[in-house]
């Protein structure tokens, strides 16, 4: 087994940590310790904790402790894509906070803490690919959130208070068992509707007037290939069908 792996994932060294600290276009300084294969929280990166942004997305992370609470300075936190199923209460001292992703996890109801309406500067929050089958109403006091992602849950309802948040312009509540989205699909109306029709003669049209008219009878035929035939149905061999138009109107056929 390669040294510094085994069971409970990769050993972040602190001096792993300092080598992950970057400097963000917005200037902020970012502690990149993503796809790491992290399963339990480093607790050497609270030597970092003044970083303005943290990402610990894509590793194997069941809990996140509460010592998150160190790291005050935080705008920007992802933990997206890791097995949690809870968060701490004391994320919700995280003041400054903007953007907390946590997608794709494990996340139940029961395992978000009422201090994440704590967080009243949030802008962006992302519970996605959850195990939500409720959303808590008290969200509605974040009202600073412009963008809300609770797509792929359980949900069976989303509540008036978040519906109205102030700010909101992007909810996405895709792929949940919601009513308002559980109504029957139409129908396709696989046979194409005739507005109008008109009878005439062979005899009264021009040669291409003529080929155009027998171009869309073969198109009514294949119609009717596809439609049962009713029993004792007409039959008019001298008239062509559909959509001819009368002698008077064969110049503008043949504009056409």
């Amino acid at each position: 087994m390669p040294k510094g792996k085994g069971p409970q994932g990769k050993r972040i060294t602190l001096k792993v940590a300092k080598n992950s600290v970057r400097v963000a276009f917005n200037g902020r300084r970012r502690l990149d310790l993503s796809k790491m294969g992290i399963a339990i929280f480093p607790k050497c990166i609270l030597e970092l904790a003044d970083v303005e942004e943290l990402d610990l997305s894509r590793n194997m992370l069941r809990k996140i402790p509460n010592i998150i609470e160190k790291f005050q300075n935080l705008i920007w936190l992802d933990l997206h894509s890791n097995q949690l199923d809870e968060l701490p209460p004391e994320i919700g001292t995280l003041k400054s906070l903007t953007y907390l992703n946590l997608c794709n996890n494990k996340l139940t109801t029961k395992g978000l803490p009422e201090e994440l309406t704590h967080l009243k500067n949030l802008r962006t929050l992302n519970l996605g690919l959850n195990c939500l089958e409720s959303i808590p109403t008290t969200l509605g006091t974040l009202r600073e959130l412009i963008e809300l992602g609770l797509f792929d849950n359980s949900l069976t309802l989303i509540p008036k208070s978040v519906k109205k948040l102030p700010k909101i312009e992007r909810m996405n509540v895709k792929r949940n068992p919601l009513p308002e989205f559980a109504k029957e699909d139409e129908p396709i109306d696989t046979i194409k509707r005739i507005e109008s029709l008109y009878l005439v003669e062979k005899k009264d049209l021009c040669n291409s007037c003529l080929e155009m008219c027998q171009g869309e009878r073969d198109e009514l035929h294949k119609l009717e290939d596809m439609t049962p035939i009713p029993p004792n149905k007409p039959s008019f061999p001298s008239l062509t069908t559909p959509n001819s138009t009368a002698m008077d109107n064969q110049e503008e056929w043949r504009i056409k």
